[in-house]
């Protein structure tokens, strides 16, 4: 058993063990693969979600995208800077650092990476 092994991200207890290829907490019972242990730089110590300017996100929340973003597939194109998306959803099992399902208008339904948008103000 490894002392350097990181503690449950769900309810934050130091006696995580190794069980094959998953970290397991034997006090919630949260399992997660050693490939998720390490932190994203946008998600904080507490599980939250961050903007690429550090404001936490929360589902429903209406964000603008502060860079370009190059769409792959689907007839390809970009999301220019600015754009408005509504109605966010946070998600943990996203594609790579993919961590928000949106609506993006001209595009449609897919996933973003929280560092290239901006919580807007209500």
């Amino acid at each position: 058993m490894s002392e350097n092994l990181p503690p449950c991200p769900e309810c934050a207890e130091a006696y995580t063990y190794e069980q094959g290829a998953l970290l397991v907490c034997p006090m919630c019972g949260h399992e997660w693969s050693a490939s998720e242990a390490g932190s994203s730089d946008a998600v904080s110590g507490t599980g939250e979600i961050k903007d690429a300017v550090g404001n936490v996100l929360a589902d429903g929340d209406t964000v603008s995208i502060t860079k370009t973003v190059k769409v792959k597939g689907g007839g390809g194109g970009v999301i220019k800077v600015g754009t408005k998306v509504r109605g966010i959803r946070l998600i943990d099992d996203g594609v790579g650092d993919h961590d928000i399902d949106a609506t993006v208008p001209g595009f449609g339904r897919m996933q973003l990476k929280s560092s290239v948008v901006k919580k807007v103000a209500p």
